[in-house]
């Protein structure tokens, strides 16, 4: 009998995860790689993508924490062997996410151009990002939707379905990228920035389409609402409120990452932009077994087998050691060219090459941080999550990005602070697990 921390088990789980969440960088990286080579502007439309993407995968982690806390209810209730007793859970909170997302494009499609000053963008940087957004934030509805039912399948064990669906809306959006951005000669005009704004909006709205299908007809999940509140709302909105006070530090940590960098110039936001998506890529990739450790997580807790747990937590940090190894080694190998798959700027490229092997060192403490925020997710610890967030943002990397830009550092000292940072949050949430697990049996 297949052992349910198995090698076997855990990367069932792990790799679509991986392919899955890896879609997100990569048309986020297809976005800026194209941009970054357009005739007309090419350093201000990358800052601009960059900005616009950093603002959207802010309110993306903190409003779309409902992907984990569903995922969390259900993955419990699957090891209790008691799923019937949130059929009509799943309805309710896709309806919440859907009115959710209606009232973040009121409220932000208006208000773009205040948005992006809160990120020092100006002048045509500004104009690129106000353009971009207002295209791209109908998107907003359809991610949070999409991300929700992705949080299903998820605690259901199963992550196949996300991964086909994103990998699906991943290449129908490079094709778009190419054909709006460049166009057609004699059929389409290129549409430069904006073409990579509608690009993205249609991947969306298809994964949402495809998730929605396969919710329908692969699980037992309807779409049957029901006005009758269902007990775990409120258990939903706890394990929301919580999150999202988590996500909303570290977005906030990013947001000044951001702030600072585009003060220092133009060069140095595009150069940020460059190793952002890098490192998103990263934590992606990471995030797939941090995505298993959520789902064996919550149902070893639902089915009160600890000693599972434990062993699940041994065995991953091994495997975020095993992929934090080979992307170090990956992105060595193929640095000649890694900075100009985005752009020609000598003077990005320069910059780049300075910060290149702090992004190397963060994969490390990177990769068990995550994975314990996936663990403690699945186990339903997010007061902690919430707390330790909060520390490390406003105690230590607050205080160190000061420091840096103090001394002069700038995008050097920017990175600096991200790697103290992620080595402050991978030993928290480490000798916290242990002290949880002590005494359990």
């Amino acid at each position: 009998m297949q052992s349910t921390t198995s090698f076997k088990t855990i990367n069932h789980l792990a790799i679509p995860s991986i392919l899955a969440g890896i879609i997100e960088p990569v048309i986020s990286i297809s976005d800026t790689a194209i941009i970054g080579h357009v005739k007309h502007f090419p350093i201000e439309s990358l800052a601009a993508v960059g900005i616009v993407g950093s603002f959207m995968s802010a309110l993306f982690w903190v409003l779309g924490q409902s992907k984990n806390a569903i995922s969390t209810i259900i993955s419990q209730k699957l090891g209790e062997k008691n799923l019937q007793s949130i059929y009509k859970l799943v309805p309710q909170v896709l309806i919440f996410n859907f009115l959710l997302g209606l009232f973040l494009v009121f409220t932000t499609f208006f208000y773009a151009e205040e948005v992006f000053k809160l990120y020092s963008a100006k002048n045509m940087i500004l104009s690129l990002s106000v353009d971009y957004y207002r295209i791209r934030s109908f998107g907003l509805i359809f991610t949070l939707i999409t991300f929700t039912l992705f949080g299903v399948f998820r605690g259901l064990q199963n992550t196949y379905w996300a991964m086909f669906i994103s990998i699906s809306g991943g290449i129908l959006n490079i094709i778009l990228d190419f054909i709006l951005i460049y166009g057609i000669k004699g059929y389409i005009t290129p549409m430069n920035i904006e073409g990579a704004a509608w690009a993205s909006l249609t991947a969306q709205f298809v994964m949402m389409s495809m998730a929605i299908y396969v919710l329908l007809t692969k699980t037992p999940f309807k779409l049957k609402f029901s006005l009758d509140i269902h007990p775990e709302m409120k258990r939903f909105f706890i394990l929301i409120a919580n999150l999202i006070i988590r996500t909303l530090a570290l977005n906030f940590a990013i947001y000044l990452s951001n702030r600072y960098a585009t003060s220092y110039g133009k060069e140095q936001i595009a150069t940020h932009v460059i190793a952002m998506n890098i490192w998103l890529f990263t934590a992606f990739f990471i995030d797939g077994y941090a995505d298993a450790g959520n789902s064996l997580a919550g149902k070893f807790v639902g089915a009160k087998n600890f000693e599972n747990l434990k062993k699940l937590a041994k065995k991953l940090i091994v495997y975020g050691f095993w992929v934090a190894g080979g992307l170090s080694v990956f992105f060595i190998l193929i640095y000649p060219f890694l900075g100009k798959l985005f752009t020609t700027q000598a003077s990005v490229l320069q910059l780049f090459s300075k910060l290149f092997f702090l992004l190397i060192i963060i994969l490390f403490p990177q990769s068990i941080a995550f994975i314990f925020d996936g663990i403690f997710k699945g186990m339903g610890e997010v007061k902690f999550l919430r707390n330790m967030q909060l520390i490390t943002t406003f105690i230590v990397f607050i205080p160190v990005l000061y420091l840096m830009d103090r001394l002069g550092l700038k995008l050097i000292g920017i990175w600096i602070t991200y790697n103290i940072w992620m080595l402050f949050r991978a030993g928290s949430l480490l000798i916290k697990f242990k002290a949880l697990t002590t005494n359990l049996k």
